[in-house]
C-alpha cells in the first residue's frame, strides 16, 4: 500500500511540475509580448514612412535595419559565415515587353490582351508547337521538342494555387531548355486567379535572380496564353501548327534585396544540431494605385507587419529562454513577387536541409473572427495538438484552414519548405471565410494599423511564442502527417 501510495505521489508530483512549467512559460510570455511592444513596432514596420515596403525599395531596407538592430539588443546571434544579419539576394527587375505579336493558325494575337510575355530577349521568329501536356517530366519522356515552341498547360495538373503555379511555371521552363526547346508557351486556365487579374499582375515589374551569363537561359521566349480563344488553344493542341513570334525583349536591371536570419542555438547537446525556422516575410506591395480618399501608400499592416513584429518578439523571448533546438529567425524578402525570397533561402540555406526539422511560418492577410487563430495545415503535421493547446492558453482556438479553395497553403512562404520535405505550416489570424471584411484591406492602401484590434493581436502573438517554443522543445519532431502530399519528400529528406 505504501508502494503505491508513493507511485500516486510521484505522479502527482509530475502533473503539478508540468503544470507549473506551463504557467511559467505563460508568464513569461506575457512578460515580453505586450500590447505596447506590438504596437511600436507596427507603428514603424507599417509606417508611411517605409513606403510600402517593396522589395529593393529603400523602405524595405530601413525595415531590415530595424528588425537587425532588434536583434542586435536582445543577443541574437548571426549566422556563421555571415557578417551581418542579412542574407543578400541579387535579384534583377524585369520590365514587362513593350510591344509583341503572336500569329498562330492565321490568327494574330497581341500582347498583353491575349498573352503574356515572362521571359526572352528580342526576336523574330516562325518554328513549329510540340504538345507536351503539363511539361513535367515524364511528359517529357519520349519526346522531341528540339527547336520548336514546347506547348504546356499551365501549372502541374494537382494545384490551382497561383503560388504554385508560378513556381511550376519556372521550373517547367528549365525542364524545356534542357530538352533543347526553342520557346515555352503554356495556355493558361486558372478558376482562383481569372486572365483579367493575371494581366494587371504581369503589367508590373517583377523579379529574377537569373545569371546574366546564362544566354540560353535569358534567350528563350516564355508565353502565358490565355485559353479564351479556343480556335488558337485547339491548334496548339494538335500541334505542327507554325508559330510567328515578334516581340521586344524584356528589360533588366538589379535590384539586391536581403531576407533577414538570426539565430539562438540551442541548449540541449544533443538537439541543438537541429533547426526549427520561425518565418515571416516583411516585404509589402509598396506603393499603388489610389484610394477613395487618395492614398497611395499599401503599408501592410496585416499583411505582414504583424507577422514580422511576433518573429521579432519570439527572437527576444528565445533569447532570453533558448530552447533546446537551435532557432533560426528568417524574415523574407519578395514574397508578394512570387515567394522568391524563401525560395532562395532553401536553396541556399545556410544549414543542411535536413538539419531543420519544422518550418512555422507566420503570415495574414486578415481577419473575420477573434475567437481562433487559421493555422493553414494545422491537421497536415502532428504538431497539431501542441498548437491548439498553445491557442487555449490564451483563450483562443486553433482551426484549420477555412477556405481551401484559395489555396492559401501553396501561397506563403512555408510551401518552399513544405516542397523540400520540410513540415511547414502558417499561423494566421482568425478567419472563417474570405469574405468582404478579409478584401477591404487585403493589398489595400486602408491595411494600416490603426484598423486592427490589439486586444486580439495581443492575444494571438502570444499564442504564437507558445505554439513555437513546444515546437522547439519538444522531445520528438513534429512531421507530416501519413499520406499527406509531402509525407514521402519528407521520408527522403530525413532518412526515414
Amino acid at each position: 500500500m505504501k508502494y503505491i501510495l508513493s507511485i500516486s505521489a510521484f505522479l502527482s508530483m509530475l502533473l503539478a511540475a508540468a503544470t507549473i512549467s506551463a504557467q511559467t512559460e505563460v508568464d513569461q510570455i506575457n512578460d515580453v509580448v505586450t500590447q505596447a511592444k506590438i504596437r511600436a513596432h507596427m507603428s514603424f514596420i507599417a509606417s508611411d514612412a517605409l513606403r510600402g515596403r517593396d522589395t529593393g525599395s529603400e523602405g524595405l531596407e530601413a525595415a531590415a535595419a530595424y528588425v537587425s538592430s532588434h536583434f542586435i539588443a536582445h543577443g541574437v546571434d548571426t549566422m556563421a559565415g555571415y557578417g551581418e544579419y542579412l542574407q543578400w539576394i541579387p535579384f534583377q527587375e524585369v520590365s514587362p515587353s513593350d510591344s509583341a505579336t503572336l500569329t498562330i493558325g492565321g490568327q494574330t494575337l497581341t500582347a498583353p490582351q491575349d498573352f503574356l510575355v515572362l521571359n526572352g530577349e528580342t526576336q523574330q521568329s516562325t518554328m513549329p508547337g510540340k504538345y507536351i501536356g503539363f511539361g513535367q517530366e515524364a511528359d517529357l519522356e519520349g519526346e522531341d521538342v528540339r527547336f520548336q515552341f514546347a506547348v504546356a498547360q499551365v501549372g502541374d495538373g494537382e494545384s490551382q494555387a497561383i503560388g504554385s503555379v508560378i513556381t511550376e511555371s519556372r521550373e517547367k521552363r528549365e525542364r524545356a531548355i534542357d530538352a533543347g526547346a526553342m520557346g515555352l508557351i503554356e495556355i493558361y486556365h486558372n478558376v482562383q486567379v481569372p486572365w483579367s487579374m493575371i494581366t494587371r499582375m504581369a503589367g508590373q515589374k517583377q523579379l529574377s535572380t537569373d545569371a546574366p551569363a546564362d544566354k540560353r537561359h535569358l534567350q528563350m521566349p516564355h508565353i502565358w496564353l490565355s485559353a479564351a480563344d479556343s480556335v488558337v488553344t485547339s491548334a496548339l493542341l494538335e500541334g505542327g501548327t507554325p508559330i510567328q513570334l515578334d516581340m521586344q525583349g524584356l528589360q533588366r536591371s538589379d535590384l539586391p534585396s536581403a531576407n533577414v536570419i538570426g539565430l539562438v542555438p540551442g541548449t540541449d547537446p544533443e538537439l541543438r544540431d537541429e533547426y526549427i525556422v520561425y518565418s515571416a516575410h516583411y516585404d509589402h506591395v509598396g506603393i499603388g494605385r489610389p484610394d477613395a480618399v487618395g492614398d497611395t501608400i499599401y503599408n501592410g499592416a496585416r499583411d505582414n507587419a504583424i507577422g514580422t513584429t511576433a518573429v521579432m518578439l519570439l527572437a527576444e523571448y528565445i533569447a532570453a529562454h533558448p530552447t533546446k533546438r537551435s532557432a533560426l529567425f528568417v524574415l523574407f524578402t519578395g514574397e508578394e513577387k512570387g515567394l522568391r525570397g524563401s525560395d532562395w533561402f532553401v536553396e541556399h540555406s545556410p544549414v543542411d536541409l535536413d538539419q531543420i526539422k519544422y518550418c512555422f511560418n507566420i503570415d495574414n492577410g486578415g481577419y473575420n473572427d477573434t475567437s481562433v487563430v487559421s493555422v493553414i495545415g494545422l491537421t497536415r503535421t502532428t504538431a497539431e495538438e501542441k498548437l491548439q493547446a498553445a491557442c487555449n492558453a490564451f483563450g483562443l482556438e486553433a482551426i484549420e484552414d477555412p477556405a481551401k479553395e484559395q489555396g492559401l497553403f501553396d501561397r506563403s512562404d512555408n510551401v518552399n519548405f513544405a516542397r523540400k520535405g520540410i513540415p511547414a505550416p502558417t499561423f494566421s489570424m482568425g478567419f472563417r471565410s474570405f469574405d468582404q471584411e478579409i478584401f477591404k484591406y487585403y493589398h489595400q492602401p486602408g491595411d494600416e494599423m490603426e484598423s486592427m484590434d490589439f486586444d486580439y493581436l495581443e492575444k494571438y502573438v502570444k499564442a504564437f511564442v507558445l505554439s513555437a517554443i513546444s515546437i522547439g522543445n519538444a522531445d520528438e519532431n513534429s512531421f507530416w502527417i501519413e499520406g499527406d502530399k509531402y509525407y514521402d519528400v519528407g521520408r527522403e529528406l530525413y532518412g526515414k
